[in-house]
């Protein structure tokens, strides 16, 4: 009997461990097919419990990206963002953190699972679902579900947690491109009336 418990322990330890191999390689290649070298633009909705819905496009370049939604403008050079209100004409500039950057960017999860997380895959007809879970409760997003297409590695659909609130992230019409690093940047030339408020 006791033998019979090790053996399953075992078993399960190994169907762990291939699980969350799978999931890995599954992130692997969706990082790759998001990360490409020229850039990628797509469109997304987002809503959850403490998020106002809207939608718009991104266009991303390794760790940069260019959010638009009917309200804002958002570049994010790798380092800076820039925050730009239609309504108000205020930019603000700051140092988000990679929790306030998930935020703005339903791609960040290409970096950010590389470390901090443990995860698990499941496949839900022609897609992968990964789950991943944060290993310490410093994390920002404590747990991150993402639906992958099982034949192009595209993302379609991201659900992360920050505490109790829920965020949901649906990406469409997703694209490789050739994007200038310039688009990454806030240029203060094409906003003339624009009032800039630097929060770093």
């Amino acid at each position: 009997m006791k033998k019979m418990i090790t053996l399953l322990m075992l078993a399960i330890a190994l169907g762990m461990t291939a699980t969350a191999q799978n999931a890995k390689k599954i992130l692997d290649k969706t990082a790759a097919v998001v990360a490409h070298k020229g850039g990628a633009s797509a469109n997304f909705s987002i809503s959850g419990t403490k998020t106002t819905a809207t939608s718009g496009s991104i266009s991303i370049k390794g760790n940069k990206f260019q959010a638009r939604t009917p309200m804002a403008v958002i570049w994010f050079d790798g380092k800076t963002s820039w925050t730009y209100m239609k309504k108000s004409e205020e930019v603000s500039v700051s140092t988000p953190t990679a929790s306030q950057l998930a935020a703005m960017n339903p791609y960040s999860f290409i970096n950010l699972y590389k470390t901090g997380y443990k995860y698990t895959a499941k496949t839900d007809g022609s897609s992968y679902e990964v789950h991943l879970t944060a290993t310490s409760k410093a994390k920002g997003i404590q747990e991150m579900y993402i639906t992958v297409n099982s034949s192009t590695y595209v993302p379609s659909l991201i659900r992360m947690r920050r505490g109790t609130n829920w965020t949901t992230i649906k990406v469409s019409n997703f694209k490789r491109a050739n994007l200038s690093d310039a688009m990454f940047r806030f240029n203060a030339k094409d906003y003339p009336k624009a009032e800039i408020i630097d929060l770093r």
